[in-house]
């Protein structure tokens, strides 16, 4: 018998809808919101799962919600800083054959079958980014959001890369190679922060919070009565 691949293909549209509605159901009231990535390897005891817990546990006292990918590592450690911080702990979480399993630090979980329907809720719903140390995926976060503000698709937002020594190997190729052959531009380079510090990341945070702010009161001013 011959499978008919064309009927699949058709159902699968109303699945890939089902999770974009879903999404924007489920997330709407978000809105301070921070995502936060990083490799689902990293134990318990490691350095950048503390980090993250730190970090994520000082924007949630600080009236930020805290966007993972709902696994373990470090986006345990985020889920687990903002449940325990008080704040929203939101975990999309994705079917994978391995290393997925959704972490128990989740006020908010949704599940989905697709990364770009789950890559929409991440940068639709979050007002800054974190990339911990991280693989694969988290490059593919990170960059992904870069590209997207460096071709204004989206407004600027903080993106940080948090961790010195696990990054420098990174921005010094992109400021030494793709700076000097002129792929990227300096100016471009600034939309990346690279910070060891928890305070500072805060601060960043902070600060585009506050401009946002006080866009929406010009606008309003605008908009008048």
């Amino acid at each position: 018998m011959v499978e008919d691949f064309k009927g699949r293909e058709t159902w699968r549209i109303f699945k890939i809808m089902s999770e974009f509605v879903e999404g924007f159901e489920e997330l709407s009231g978000v809105d301070t919101a921070v995502s936060i990535f990083g490799s689902a390897r990293f134990k318990r005891k490691s350095k950048y799962y503390r980090d993250t817990y730190r970090i994520a546990k000082l924007l949630a006292e600080n009236g930020y919600s805290i966007i993972t990918g709902g696994g373990p590592g470090v986006m345990e450690a985020a889920n687990k800083g903002a449940y325990e911080g008080g704040g929203m702990s939101i975990g999309l979480n994705i079917t994978l054959p391995m290393e997925q399993k959704a972490n128990p630090y989740q006020n908010k979980a949704l599940q989905f079958k697709y990364f770009f329907a789950r890559k929409v809720m991440f940068v639709k719903y979050a007002m800054g980014y974190i990339c911990m140390p991280g693989g694969f995926g988290t490059l593919d976060e990170f960059f992904e959001a870069l590209t997207l503000i460096q071709t204004h698709k989206i407004y600027r937002f903080p993106l940080i890369l948090f961790g010195k020594d696990y990054w420098h190997g990174l921005m010094d190729w992109m400021n030494n190679v793709m700076v000097r052959e002129g792929t990227v531009s300096k100016s471009e380079m600034t939309i990346i922060s690279l910070t060891d510090d928890v305070d500072e990341v805060l601060a960043i945070i902070n600060a585009h919070r506050e401009w946002k702010l006080e866009q929406r009161g010009k606008a309003k001013i605008e908009a008048g009565p």
